[in-house]
C-alpha cells in the first residue's frame, strides 16, 4: 500500500479542496526529491520535455519558496486584536459572532480586509498552478 504523507498540512481538520492543493503538491516535492529527475530523465530530448521541465522546476520553487513566504497583514507584530465572542441564536443550536467595536480596533478591521484581498489573490494563485501542475502530470515520471 502507497502511502502519501502531506508534510505541509497540520494535524487536525483541512478542508478537502485544501487538502487536495497540499496533496498534488506533495507529489511534485516527492518527486523531485526522491527521484531526482534531473539526474534521470533528459529534459533536452524535445522542445516538449524542455518546457515540461522548465514549468515542473517553476512550480516546485513557487510551492517551496513562494508561498510558503506568503504574509498577512493579520501576522503583524503589535496588532491590537478584539476579544471574539459568540452568542447563541436562539431556537437553534447554532451560535454567531457578536460585532466587536471597529472604530477601536481600526487597525485590526483594515488588516482584516487586506487579509481578505490577499486571501482571494492567493486562491486564485494556488488554482491557476494547480492547473499549470495537471497540465504536466504526464511528465511526472522516472
Amino acid at each position: 500500500m502507497k502511502v502519501l504523507k502531506i508534510h505541509t498540512l497540520e494535524k487536525g481538520w483541512c478542508d478537502k479542496d485544501y487538502v487536495m492543493l497540499h496533496a498534488v503538491f506533495q507529489i511534485l516535492v516527492d518527486f523531485i526529491e526522491q527521484e531526482k529527475p534531473d539526474q534521470i530523465v533528459d529534459w533536452n530530448s524535445d522542445p516538449e520535455h524542455q518546457q515540461a521541465w522548465r514549468e515542473i522546476r517553476s512550480l516546485y520553487r513557487w510551492w517551496r519558496q513562494t508561498r510558503p513566504a506568503r504574509k498577512s497583514p493579520l501576522d503583524q507584530k503589535g496588532l491590537k486584536r478584539p476579544h471574539l465572542r459568540w452568542k447563541k441564536i436562539s431556537g437553534s443550536e447554532n451560535v454567531q459572532l457578536v460585532n466587536y467595536d471597529k472604530k477601536k480596533y481600526t487597525a485590526y478591521e483594515a488588516a482584516r480586509k487586506k487579509h481578505w484581498l490577499l486571501e482571494k489573490k492567493w486562491n486564485e494563485e494556488d488554482q491557476r498552478n494547480l492547473h499549470r501542475l495537471i497540465e504536466v502530470r504526464r511528465f511526472l515520471w522516472t
